[in-house]
């Protein structure tokens, strides 16, 4: 039986003076090393507040170094923890995982990834949602004000599938080497299916992708100057759109170019306000004629893609914040 609080409502593993040593020995970091400070609290937390964290999420003291490179990365101004934590929109740090630790620690970027069955992708993610609301503060209600949350928030985390991804790595991508063990953090909603069992070329998929992401009431529409929307491909659908000689860059350029919504949609709809020029942020007030299309990022470069699933035709959809970028770190 735990004798400690559970943040998230579930039961927790005590954090006992043993397990929390055996955490910080896994990442060869001091107890009295301190991390922050964290928004909303404004307080900087101790390596051994931070380890009883993770151990309380129920996470292996091996997976400790994961979560302490995610919490680093989220702490990056451009990121923007405070508006994720804080906002009424139901967005979450996301983590993806990339390079040698991914088999160590048997991250599942497979069949069923963003889904029950795998307690390194679980408990990662938990160990997050744990520091957020013991350290940061993010309390249901008075500081973290969703209007619905979601099961995400409870905690995410994936590996990327690079063994069957015909791109660069995600980590490669942000600049690391292949042998590199990094993170990623995204501020996403929960994901979104993207349905296409009968396209069989790279336009083909790419064009329902694009119609899926591109919608009235995801922020990206109106947040766009620091949004990154979020492509998480199948396996099967990353072969048909690869097999077409389409590389990472032109699937991002493809989003950009085709992902978008008709101004006249727009107008009088969601957070759109061009009183002060300021929604769409990303689009010249002077180009919003009626027949503009509304890109959902600032320019071809912006959305993240990556490889991710197991068999089956479908692909993810992880609508951005809309202001914060994702950061890369590797892990230590």
């Amino acid at each position: 039986m735990a004798t400690v609080p559970s943040p998230d409502g579930l039961p927790v593993v005590d954090p006992t003076r043993e397990r929390v040593e055996r955490f910080l020995e896994a990442a060869d970091v001091a107890g009295e090393d301190r991390l922050g400070p964290f928004p909303l609290s404004e307080r900087s937390a101790t390596m051994e507040t931070l380890a009883a964290n993770a151990v309380m999420a129920g996470c292996e003291a091996s997976s400790f170094p994961v979560v302490l490179a995610a919490l680093e990365a989220s702490l990056e101004p451009e990121f923007n923890l405070y508006g994720t934590l804080a906002t009424t929109e139901p967005h979450w740090p996301m983590v993806v995982v990339n390079g040698p630790i991914v088999e160590e620690l048997d991250i599942n970027g497979g069949a069923n990834a963003f889904g029950q069955g795998s307690k390194a992708n679980a408990t990662i993610g938990r160990a997050l949602t744990f520091v957020y609301m013991n350290v940061a503060g993010a309390t249901p209600g008075p500081t973290d004000k969703a209007t619905h949350g979601g099961p995400h928030k409870f905690g995410l985390c994936v590996a990327e599938n690079e063994a069957e991804s015909p791109w660069e790595p995600l980590g490669v991508e942000r600049g690391f080497e292949e042998d590199d063990s990094t993170v990623t953090v995204l501020t996403t909603e929960a994901p979104h299916n993207i349905n296409d069992h009968v396209a069989d070329s790279a336009a083909g998929v790419l064009t329902t992708a694009a119609n899926s992401m591109a919608v009235l009431g995801a922020n990206t529409t109106y947040l766009s100057e620091r949004a990154e929307p979020c492509l998480a491909l199948s396996p099967e659908h990353a072969a048909t759109i690869a097999r077409d000689g389409y590389s990472k860059d032109d699937v991002k350029r493809f989003v950009y170019d085709h992902a978008r919504v008709p101004h006249e949609e727009l107008r009088d709809q969601g957070m759109y306000d061009t009183r002060d020029g300021s929604r769409p942020r990303h689009v010249p007030a002077s180009e919003l004629d009626d027949d503009a299309g509304v890109p959902i990022c600032r320019s071809p470069e912006a959305p993240v893609v990556f490889v991710a699933g197991g068999a089956g035709r479908h692909s993810l959809f992880l609508s951005s914040f809309g202001d914060s970028r994702s950061v890369t770190c590797r892990i230590r």
